[in-house]
């Protein structure tokens, strides 16, 4: 199987690309995969955070370059529809998704795991962007979500010069959230920690974040469309209790929240 799927924790599910003689580089069936599992993961209300990671210490040496070879135009089109479905869907999911940045993340690994909530990474780790030296632009979205993360000017000396960054200056840059020794038990604990928060709330926050308002008065209005909701729901009453009494709110329901 080109993604292995595990369950490490209660309401954790773990995606392992599984190529480890390509360094788990992402072709299509790979891409398919990660689509038919998040989609489940989607459904499943059991599913509360997802880990993207991958075998053998290495998260993914990018796309698989020789599928990328003698493509025509449409070819090279129906390609970037199908990367673009899974960026979609890994952008508008609403469940925590980390990635578990080990070893090597390479071009649509970097891309990938830029879609996801949290990224956490290693001393080892180490982050390239070839786009440049293939003679392509980035894809996978990377133009919109790596200045996000770094801002314009370091995501253009990135992209420009192709260089490998360091774990370390991964984090120092922005580019990752966490650096630890075991990157994979860190991504595992963080995805426990988000599982743990209020469903419909975190989707709701994230869409939102995503896709920013087109004013400050648009944002005040989805606020009130939020709240109208959340405040009637049973996450809020728990967590009005736990406040009450003390204690550590306990959200276990599962909500997809109104659109």
């Amino acid at each position: 199987m080109s993604v292995l799927l595990d369950q490490p924790a209660s309401g954790v599910w773990r995606l392992l690309i599984n190529r480890p003689d390509k360094r788990n580089a992402i072709n299509h069936e790979v891409r398919q995969a990660l689509i038919d599992h998040l989609l489940a993961a989607r459904r499943d209300p059991g599913c509360r955070a997802v880990v993207l990671g991958g075998v053998g210490g290495v998260f993914s040496a990018g796309g698989d370059i020789a599928s990328m070879a003698d493509l025509d135009e449409a070819g090279a089109r129906e390609r970037m529809q199908h990367i673009h479905q899974l960026c979609r869907l890994l952008e508008s999911l609403p469940l925590p998704v980390v990635a578990a940045t080990e070893g090597f993340c390479a071009g649509a690994g970097v891309g990938m795991a830029l879609l996801t909530d949290v990224i956490v990474a290693g001393p080892t780790s180490k982050f390239l962007f070839p786009f440049m030296r293939l003679g392509l632009a980035p894809d996978w979205g990377t133009l919109r979500t790596l200045p996000a993360r770094v801002g314009v000017a370091a995501a253009k000396t990135m992209l420009v010069h192709g260089q490998v960054i360091s774990g370390e200056a991964a984090l120092n840059s922005g580019l990752v959230d966490e650096l630890a020794d075991d990157v994979m038990a860190a991504a595992v604990n963080r995805a426990v920690q988000l599982a743990a928060l209020p469903h419909d709330a975190f989707a709701r926050m994230k869409r939102r974040l995503q896709q920013p308002a087109a004013s400050f008065a648009d944002e005040l209005q989805r606020e009130e469309d939020d709240q109208a909701v959340l405040l009637l729901a049973a996450d809020f009453r728990e967590g009005f209790a736990a406040f009450a009494e003390k204690r550590e709110p306990q959200f276990t329901r599962r909500q997809e929240p109104h659109q």
